[in-house]
């Protein structure tokens, strides 16, 4: 496997440009909390030569070629299976009380999407998984298998944003009843028979679905919803976040997430601000940046990438 050319690190001159300031000193401690193969940590570990990098993890495949990569590195490049909300442990457990930043490169990886045994991409055929760590939790064929209609609707419409969900809801439903749907091709299928012939134009019929199923497998908003504010706890006074997301969902949680820290608690009325209501971070971009058009051509998967960042400004006494 090629890893150079199936991984390019999204917005990577960026994300080094927004974290640099709090990666200077020696013996800062970076997250990167989504690994994956290891190219943003990579990045980091080779332009400051002190820091330590701590890279969490929940696909085993994806820790196995990071810790091939980053084995040049030796002890600076820390390696921990679990899934990125138990980013607190994770710190804890490597002799660390704050850090000094955290990297969040959300979504399904190079990795996920290109091994069709997997069963991320609906234009590969292939058993209906979808487990970022395969060592544990249902398969999406199990969801399908096992939910109702009404919660497949609920799945494909609140995850999906799926105008279509409650068709397709009714046709799996329909399908199952007769044999069992276990591989994406036949997931595939199912709802191009269920998709108008004026909407099929639009677009793949099967992608917000597959979207849907695969962050309920891998329950990815509830896990991000717990994550975020675990990383801010973990931040030290000057110290930064970077999250990179994929979909308007993670993008809407994160939004919230940075400027509710960012934000003073005063209570409304008061005739001035106290020091214990000052935001402990401020926002480091306005809005959601973008990958320039450059990158989103070369990159593909750069295209739908909205990056936020913020900095701890200081720490509730």
């Amino acid at each position: 496997m090629d890893i150079e050319r199936i991984h390019t690190p999204v917005m990577l001159e960026r994300t080094v440009e927004l974290l640099a300031p709090a990666l200077e000193a020696p013996g800062s401690v970076l997250v990167d909390a989504t690994l994956g193969m290891g190219g943003h940590s990579r990045a980091f570990l080779e332009r400051f030569p002190e820091l330590i990098v701590i890279g969490l993890d929940r696909d085993t495949d994806a820790l196995g070629i990071a810790r091939e990569r980053l084995a040049p590195y030796g002890e600076r490049a820390r390696f921990v299976h679990t899934v990125y909300d138990g980013i607190a442990r994770a710190v804890r457990r490597e002799g660390y009380s704050e850090v000094q930043g955290v990297l969040f490169d959300l979504g399904v990886s190079s990795l996920q999407l290109d091994r069709a045994e997997r069963g991320f991409a609906y234009s590969k055929d292939a058993p209906l998984d979808m487990r970022m760590d395969s060592t544990r939790g249902r398969t999406a064929a199990e969801v399908i298998a096992e939910e109702s209609e009404e919660e497949l609707r609920r799945i494909f419409l609140d995850y999906g944003e799926e105008k279509l969900a409650a068709r397709y809801a009714r046709a799996i439903v329909r399908a199952r009843a007769e044999r069992s749907i276990t591989r994406s091709g036949e997931l595939v299928q199912i709802l191009h028979d269920a998709t108008p012939v004026a909407v099929q134009r639009q677009g793949h019929p099967a992608k917000r679905v597959f979207q849907a199923l695969r962050i309920e497998v891998n329950e990815e908003l509830s896990v991000l919803e717990a994550a975020i504010p675990a990383a801010l706890d973990t931040i030290a006074v000057g110290g930064r976040i970077v999250v990179l997301s994929y979909q308007s969902l993670e993008d809407r949680l994160v939004k919230r997430e940075l400027q509710a820290a960012s934000s003073s608690t005063a209570p409304a009325g008061l005739p001035m601000e106290l020091p214990e209501h000052r935001p402990q971070f401020k926002l480091l971009v306005r809005g959601a940046e973008l990958a320039s058009e450059a990158e989103q051509l070369e990159n593909p998967r750069a295209k739908p990438v909205r990056l936020r960042a913020a900095e701890r400004v200081r720490r509730a006494s």
